[in-house]
């Protein structure tokens, strides 16, 4: 099923492209067909909807949804640049920094939150990149999750 009928399906509405907090491009073509996306973080609509740390002020679940909104800033970016998210082809990498107390272990169960969305959009064979989840002691304006995304386009 093409990613913009599967979006709509869900029941998702995009957010406005996200701004840029530095000198840094938010999306940057490379190679072939390969698209990076600079780390978003999970406010949507200029609005902070989750702040803390896993493992003290937020659990893995609103960790998980934090990782989703993470994705919906990254799609946003896509669309506004191509016009269509139908012109992904395939996840290929997703780099997610996880805020964590020091004795939180579960960053790849938060990250799951952006994958599983991500395959729930694309399906498993385009939606399901190479992944690394690594716990941060602080991220940017204590948000819990960034990540950084490489698409290859059609």
């Amino acid at each position: 099923m093409p990613a913009e009928q599967k979006i709509k399906e869900l029941g998702i509405a995009l957010p406005e492209v996200p701004g840029v907090a530095g000198l840094y491009a938010s999306y940057r073509p490379f190679g072939e067909n390969l698209v990076y996306i600079s780390g978003c973080g999970p406010a949507l609509n200029g609005v902070d909807t989750y702040l803390g740390k896993l493992g003290r002020e937020l659990t893995v679940e609103e960790g998980q949804a934090a990782a989703k909104n993470c994705m919906l800033n990254a799609l946003a970016i896509i669309k506004a640049k191509l016009g269509s998210l139908d012109k992904i082809k395939s996840v290929v990498k997703l780099l997610a920094f996880v805020a964590s107390a020091e004795d939180f272990y579960q960053q790849p169960k938060v990250v799951n939150g952006a994958s599983r969305f991500l395959a729930d959009v694309f399906g498993d064979d385009r939606g399901i990149g190479a992944r690394s989840a690594i716990g941060v002691n602080v991220l940017p304006g204590n948000i819990p999750v960034e990540i950084e995304l490489i698409v290859e386009l059609r």
